[in-house]
């Protein structure tokens, strides 16, 4: 009798097993490729004087920081390696050419020890100048040699007191020296003249500027920052939209980047093949001041001037980036000849310039453009609602009904062998 619940239980067992396999297809092997080297970034804080200032959500712009720092740390991706550097942390004098010195490696970068690092920001005080131009110089050897991601966020409330040293020069001299580094700048409630020398910085290394005037704004766009070092480099490809369809430069799957002008618009081409779907998103970058409404549009159009599809993205307030984007399935077709479809794509902005802003260069812009396999087979249509999730539920319920059966046909079986004995 033992024997023969034992044989019910291991058959039970096995069925459950193989349901759960079914169920939960065993991992693909561990990936042979080499690993990657660690992206690296290092955060360089402006801790002169003026981060006292007291407009930052009722606090100062120092104490934004802090608390920016240590959100941004807690949050930080296990495989990037951080460092932090200040500028103006550390000498109290008068002397310039002592106070354009004044710049030292918090934090190595490396490996986090996220409560080291936190302690480390805990002692920061403002205290003097603002030698943002040997900053970067210093900053641009603290990640060593080797291949890998590298990026610099710098976070000021000023301009740099160190000048001839033009901190524009140094970012182009980094830039130059073909070392892959991107440096990203983030200005704390900054004057125009702030906000034309951080956007030089950036556009030098291929980086961003982004204005900041809360303590939400200063954490969220740091740690989009940091995280973004650890994604995949996508080096995008500068191109030249024309104003008209019929010059537009034929572009493929890719990254791309371009400057728009105020209330203009520009346009592309890409060839796209019966059974492919194309999609396009833009990205318009505010990096001037500018009035309070604005909106992009992205249009995909024939070659006649017929839309297929657009998209919008729209506001009214102060941002940094306005994007939008459009998906254009092409139907196959019967003919084995069938040409590829040119399809223009217009990008237009509503952004209008405050009295006094300069409108050249345009505004920078990026385009992603991916031609991919369109959703022609069966299997990407959802089937009764459940999507490619159907076979999993008739595995399932078949499985039930043969563990069903087995269970009935052993009972009955345990009961008639009760009954003779």
């Amino acid at each position: 009798m033992i024997r023969r619940q034992r044989l019910a239980a291991g058959v039970c067992a096995l069925l459950a097993a193989l349901a759960a396999g079914i169920a939960c297809p065993g991992g693909a092997a561990a990936d042979e490729t080499e690993p990657q080297p660690a992206p690296k970034v290092e955060l360089v804080l402006d801790v002169s004087g003026s981060m006292r200032t007291r407009d930052i959500d009722g606090g100062t712009r120092m104490a934004a920081a802090k608390q920016a720092f240590n959100e941004v740390l807690d949050a930080t991706p296990e495989e990037v390696e951080l460092g932090i550097r200040t500028l103006g942390a550390n000498y109290r004098g008068n002397d310039r050419e002592e106070g354009c010195k004044d710049t030292a490696q918090l934090y190595p970068v490396g490996p986090l020890d996220r409560t080291e690092a936190k302690t480390a920001v805990a002692t920061l005080a403002p205290t003097g100048w603002t030698p943002i131009g040997p900053a970067l110089l210093k900053a641009a050897g603290d990640f060593g040699n080797g291949d890998g991601t590298r990026r610099i966020v710098l976070i000021s409330d000023g301009e740099d007191t160190c000048q001839p040293l033009d901190p524009c020069e140094v970012a182009r001299e980094i830039a130059a020296k073909g070392i892959g580094l991107t440096i990203d700048t983030l200005g704390l409630v900054p004057d125009a003249k702030t906000r034309d020398q951080l956007s030089c910085i950036a556009d030098a290394t291929g980086g961003t500027y982004t204005s900041v005037q809360h303590k939400e704004e200063l954490t969220d766009r740091v740690g989009q920052l940091v995280e973004r070092a650890a994604d995949p480099v996508v080096t995008p490809v500068a191109t030249e939209g024309a104003d008209a369809c019929a010059g537009a430069p034929a572009l493929k799957s890719g990254l791309y980047t371009d400057r728009e002008e105020f209330g203009k618009q520009r346009w592309y081409k890409v060839d796209v093949q019966p059974g492919q779907e194309l999609r396009a998103s833009v990205s318009v970058a505010d990096d001037r001041a500018t009035s309070p409404n604005y909106g992009v549009l992205l249009r995909a159009v024939t070659q006649q001037g017929r839309e297929i599809v657009r998209g919008e993205g729209a506001g009214t307030g102060r941002t940094d980036t306005v994007s939008t984007g459009l998906r254009y399935p092409k139907p196959e077709s019967d003919d084995d000849d069938a040409t590829p479809e040119t399809v223009c794509l217009q990008v237009t902005n509503s952004f209008s310039a405050t009295p006094g802003v300069k409108t050249t260069p345009g505004m920078p812009l990026e385009l992603t453009v991916d031609v991919v396999d369109g959703p022609s087979a069966s299997s990407d249509v959802a089937s009764f609602g459940l999507g490619r999730g159907w076979w999993l539920l008739a595995a399932l319920v078949l499985t039930g009904f043969v563990a069903g059966l087995l269970w009935g046909w052993l009972s009955r079986w345990r009961v008639a062998v009760w009954r003779t004995n």
